[in-house]
């Protein structure tokens, strides 16, 4: 995400903290190169002009230039005005007082509404609500197939009719159907079309006057850069958005989007989808993703995704373990369950600050895979006993698994070193283990 922005001005500000005076014309230098890499990063013309001036005011005050680090305190009023750029502040979606909530998500199509709506829904779902999708796309009967398959994946409930031939009259009839039922919330997943045209819009506003939906949700891919900021324009224009979701955020390496949306539409982005699974959207927090860009890592987000994946009782019981010196493959297994289910391992480096930038380190996802099918293959002792692995298990373990015995070796030898970097929290009162650590 944003890789090629963040590299460029990782690159800009090293020169400058390798100052220890700066002159006014080092930070004209320095803001050419910030507006250019903006400009690459495919981030709107005037919403660049307008950042670079802000910049420019703040950076060249007396307070910064005779500072003893001025190095740093331009990059501190640059991670500043970037929060503002982004929106400033999360925005949560809000509820309606009276429910249900009904959101309606709108956008063109392939921008990923019909997913970006599961996902919400399970959203809610984890904090204790009750939502209803509405497969209310009737151009691609394919979309709601795909509705009612992710709904059955996370277990929602969809109101959805093949029969059907008014997307109005349904999403009324879906109203009432999570009034009757107790839902509490209910996502609208209507139709998109490959254009703005009039028909789609006339159809959207039309259920936007017979339900009152609470908010309008701009579904856009993020990977399209200018065009997805010009199209949530329109669509804000002529039916009104309350917020936007970006899709595809992973391999938006540029940027544009995010650095652009905010400002020309007004409307704060609130979720971005992070990849293809369901549990893939995270609410959009403008000082981490400032934090992301400038490579200072965004360690918040971590402890969140590793607090979901790691219950309370869990990792006590799992540091009881290590320090009793009783961790076995077993453990090791479930440990590696839980740091895949935090996410794509390079998402995780990245937010740890410094390592994401770092050129050395590089994740194989294989290699947790083959590690898993290595301790599948061990006996129930094995797994518990690492000293009764001798050669003739070992081979047996490698063909059990579609492995070799040297990558067998590996696993246990990295287990072994686990072990003895683990004795080291042994009898030092005072040492609590991180609840993040993945092992």
């Amino acid at each position: 995400m944003l890789e090629s922005l963040s590299e460029k001005l990782e690159s800009i500000f090293k020169k400058l903290r390798g100052k220890g005076i700066l002159k006014e014309e080092d930070i004209d230098a320095a803001l050419k190169e910030v507006r250019l890499a903006l400009l690459e990063a495919d981030v709107n013309f005037k919403v660049v002009k307008g950042f670079v001036e802000k910049v420019k005011t703040k950076a060249l005050g007396k307070e910064v230039l005779e500072s003893l680090t001025p190095g740093q305190q331009v990059i501190k009023i640059v991670h500043s005005e970037l929060c503002e750029l982004l929106g400033g502040a999360y925005t949560r979606v809000h509820l309606s007082p009276n429910p249900p909530t009904i959101l309606m998500m709108v956008g063109l199509h392939g921008s990923g509404k019909t997913t970006t709506s599961a996902k919400l829904a399970r959203l809610f779902k984890k904090e204790g609500r009750r939502p209803m999708l509405v497969a209310a796309d009737l151009q691609r009967p394919a979309a709601i197939e795909q509705l009612v398959t992710l709904g059955r994946q996370i277990d929602v409930p969809v109101f959805a009719s093949h029969e059907a031939r008014n997307p109005v009259t349904l999403c009324e009839e879906a109203v009432k159907k999570a009034k009757v039922n107790a839902q509490d919330v209910v996502i609208l997943d209507t139709a998109g079309r490959l254009h703005i045209d009039e028909t789609l819009m006339k159809e959207l506003t039309e259920i936007k006057e017979r339900v009152n939906p609470k908010e309008i949700l701009f579904v856009a891919d993020s990977m399209t850069g200018q065009d997805a900021v010009n199209i949530a324009r329109n669509f804000n224009e002529q039916l009104g958005i309350d917020g936007i979701i970006l899709t595809k955020m992973d391999g938006d390496a540029r940027g544009g989007a995010a650095l652009s949306i905010r400002t020309i539409t007004g409307k704060p982005i609130k979720f971005i989808g992070m990849g293809e699974k369901i549990d893939m959207l995270e609410p959009f927090h403008p000082d981490r993703i400032a934090s992301r860009i400038l490579g200072m890592g965004d360690v918040l987000t971590l402890i969140e995704q590793a607090e979901k994946a790691y219950d309370r009782k869990e990792a006590e019981k799992l540091q009881e373990k290590i320090l009793g010196e009783t961790f076995t493959f077993e453990d090791l297994k479930e440990q590696l369950k839980k740091l895949r289910s935090m996410g794509p391992i390079e998402n995780i480096l990245g937010m740890i600050p410094g390592l994401g930038k770092m050129k050395n380190v590089s994740v194989d996802e294989r290699e947790f895979v083959k590690i898993e099918a290595v301790i599948n293959s061990m006996t129930r002792e094995e797994r518990r006993n690492h000293h009764i692995i001798n050669g003739s298990r070992r081979r047996r373990i490698a063909e059990g698994s579609g492995t070799t015995v040297t990558d067998v070796n590996r696993v246990v030898k990295q287990y072994v070193e686990m072990k003895k970097m683990m004795k080291m929290f042994k009898g030092k009162k005072g040492v609590r283990l991180p609840k993040i650590l993945p092992f």
